[in-house]
């Protein structure tokens, strides 16, 4: 495979990627597959579990070490599979329980980890718990957060809590009670007071681990308990404080014995199965919390996709992030884009920030993420019109995609993979959501073998990864740097990436290996080219 243009000694080690230390997870490089947009074996225009079996070899030859996969339970769909019926089966848009058994093992075979989603903070309003609980069965209601509603008739909430969706967080049942659900109406949210429910998700733990999966992102794992007596907050707009200050909703101390317990479970297994938290705290020093020697090996750690395209604020950051877990022994993690958020290469202003970031994303300490369509620097889909949208998200915020909330669909349009044919290679016939004519010109066809093409710089950028000592979990420094450069110092490395528009001069640092633009060096001085990133071997 040619090497890109910008690349010096980027292939791996003649043998292979070095054997992964002990705790794979701590500089693992993990890629996110949103199932239903990946690749679709079946022509119905939705991706499914063989079309991702199909597509294994693209992300082995990628470099990246394993694969998160959103969730394919049975569900409604409600919350794009958010909302989950049965958690020990596989939608049938999706395919069936032999089609996770034989993607694992594929994925094994090549050499990926597998992790699975779990959402344990609440279930389908479909799920047989909740239609028992709705025909008055008061085991199953216990289950949930039930309440008697206030005001002399129980007409209004039993408190001010509101949902992240918008609206009161509390549904009306026809027999007048009251349901908690911080998200959708479509997902009440279970009520982990009950040994019932504990009991109920160490099964379906096991079955997936059982199955052969090598762990768990949890969602929403700052959420399942609540303050005691479920008291009033005091005042609106509640969803713009999640991450921001302390919430009786969200991460209650309480979370932790639950995240115990599981590591319990996850330790009882061989093969390093891990826990992933996606959580939100009110600050750094409160998410390392997570991942305590104790509890949950990765969390999720969005100030760093929050973050603008700015030296200054990228480096706080960074510090920020690390001090917090190092302080717990823990690794971070990073990551640009998800299934929930604008993607990076239009949220930063360009593919040139896009790949720039990306590389810098690889340089530093602890474990990446990657999101399908990033290696192949996908944009934002922005131009959609509104009768294909189908984001959930889109219809509760009344047809308004001007926020974040209501325009997913953006970031979730499917793959291309060839440059022709009815849905560029996703699958046999079209796609879920119409495809713009010039991503073929971005599909993995195109891009594989061509020197400058993002896919080959993601390429060059994780072999280097794996070949080079000095990358992945360990130590970081700051050599010194013109404003608007951030220089970070790796053991025998050194990544520079220049956030400016103009070019930057300065004493070359050592051996270029990769840049994400044409670089121009001689003299001892290198001219790094506005909005890039280029690693340098000492």
């Amino acid at each position: 495979m040619p090497q890109p243009q910008y690349a010096v000694n980027a292939d791996p080690a003649a043998d292979g990627s070095p054997a992964a230390p002990a705790g794979w997870w701590r500089d693992a490089v993990i890629y996110q597959v949103y199932v239903r947009s990946f690749a679709d074996s079946d022509g119905d225009g939705i991706g499914d579990l063989p079309g991702i079996r199909q597509r294994l070899p693209h992300l082995a030859e990628l470099g990246v070490d394993a694969v998160w996969l959103t969730p394919f339970y049975a569900s409604p769909q409600a919350d794009g599979g958010y909302d989950v019926a049965d958690y020990r089966a596989v939608d049938p848009r999706f395919g069936d329980l032999q089609d996770a058994d034989d993607l694992v093992r594929e994925a094994h075979r090549l050499g990926l980890r597998v992790i699975v989603d779990i959402v344990p903070n609440h279930t389908s309003d479909q799920h047989a718990w909740f239609r028992a609980a709705l025909e008055g069965d008061e085991a199953a209601r216990a289950r949930y957060h039930f309440r008697a509603g206030q005001g002399s008739e129980g007409e209004l909430p039993p408190n001010d809590w509101e949902s992240v969706f918008g609206g009161p967080a509390w549904t009306r049942t026809p027999d007048g009670a009251w349901y908690l659900h911080l998200f959708a109406p479509e997902q009440p949210d279970l009520n982990w007071d009950s040994q019932e429910v504990h009991d109920e998700f160490e099964s379906v733990l096991r079955f997936w681990l059982d199955l052969g999966v090598d762990g768990f992102r949890i969602d929403v794992a700052h959420g399942m308990v609540k303050a005691e007596g479920l008291p009033d907050i005091g005042r609106k707009e509640q969803a713009q404080l999640i991450g921001a200050q302390e919430l009786p909703f969200f991460d209650q101390d309480g979370v932790h014995e639950i995240h115990r317990s599981w590591r319990r479970l996850l330790d009882s297994y061989e093969g390093e199965r891990v826990g992933v938290a996606e959580a939100w705290a009110p600050d750094a020093g409160r998410l390392a919390l997570y991942v305590r020697p104790d509890e949950l090996h990765q969390a999720f750690n969005f100030q760093f996709l929050r973050a603008s395209w700015d030296a200054v604020e990228m480096r706080a950051v960074i510090e920020e992030s690390m001090a917090a877990t190092t302080s717990v022994g823990a690794p971070t993690t990073w990551v640009l884009s998800n299934h929930d958020v604008v993607r990076h290469t239009t949220r930063l202003g360009g593919l040139d920030r896009a790949r720039a970031a990306a590389m810098l994303l690889l340089a530093l300490p602890g474990s990446a993420y990657l999101y399908q369509g990033e290696e192949l620097g996908l944009p934002e889909v922005t131009d959609l019109p509104d009768e294909v949208r189908q984001d959930p998200a889109f219809f509760r915020s009344g047809h308004d995609a001007s926020g974040q909330e209501g325009r997913r669909d953006g970031c979730r349009v499917p793959l291309p993979w060839e440059s022709e044919g009815p849905s560029y290679g996703f699958g046999p016939g079209g796609s879920w959501l119409p495809q713009p004519e010039a991503w073929k010109e971005l599909s993995v066809e195109a891009q594989t073998g061509d020197p400058r093409s993002t896919l080959e710089l993601y390429r060059s950028a994780l072999a280097l990864r794996h070949r080079l000592p000095g990358l992945g979990d360990g130590p970081l420094e700051w050599p010194e740097a013109p404003e608007g450069v951030l220089a970070l110092g790796r053991p025998g490395f050194v990544c520079t990436v220049n956030t400016l528009d103009e070019e930057v001069e300065l004493p070359v640092p050592g051996r270029p290996l990769l840049s994400s633009a044409p670089l121009d060096f001689s003299g001892g001085q290198a001219r790094l080219p506005a909005n890039s990133c280029t690693w340098w071997e000492l």
